[in-house]
């Protein structure tokens, strides 16, 4: 009995989490309303877009993987990584699709050092020297198209 238990409780367990990963959702401080900037163009315009509040928007490529404390968003082949305000709150490890943040774009020189802790908490993808960031306040997930 207890084995066939344990062999319905996995697969429904599986099914769970498959059904949740990419669904929408709000981490953090509500997202406002309004037109959200693709993070390619937020990056080609840097100056008109840089060190004060904007709503972005991109396609979700990295996750840390360590705590969910940051992504990758990218649009167009330019991409930013979001940081959750001093480990403020955390996404899915396992989201995807696409987010809109509110937050503040900038651009990071990353010491070595920097560098290496943030590839061991992805996926062992490189990380430039310099990266464009958004000190993210709140994200909004939403749905993975169908």
């Amino acid at each position: 009995m207890r084995t066939s238990l344990a062999l319905l409780t996995i697969p429904l367990v599986s099914l769970f989490a498959l059904a949740h990963a990419g669904e929408p959702g709000a981490y953090g401080k509500p997202v406002p309303a309004g037109t959200a900037t693709p993070v390619s163009k937020a990056i080609a315009d840097f100056d008109a877009h840089a060190g004060k509040p904007g709503l972005f928007s991109g396609r979700i490529t990295q996750v840390c993987q360590a705590k969910g404390c940051w992504m990758i968003l990218e649009d167009e082949g330019r991409s930013a990584r979001v940081m959750f305000g001093d480990h403020a709150f955390a996404i899915p490890k396992d989201s995807s699709g696409r987010a809109q943040v509110h937050g503040v774009l900038s651009r990071k020189a990353l010491t070595p050092a920097q560098a290496k802790h943030l590839e061991e908490d992805g996926k062992g993808l490189a990380v430039a020297a310099e990266e464009y960031r958004i000190l993210a306040d709140g994200v909004q997930l939403q749905a993975a198209a169908p």
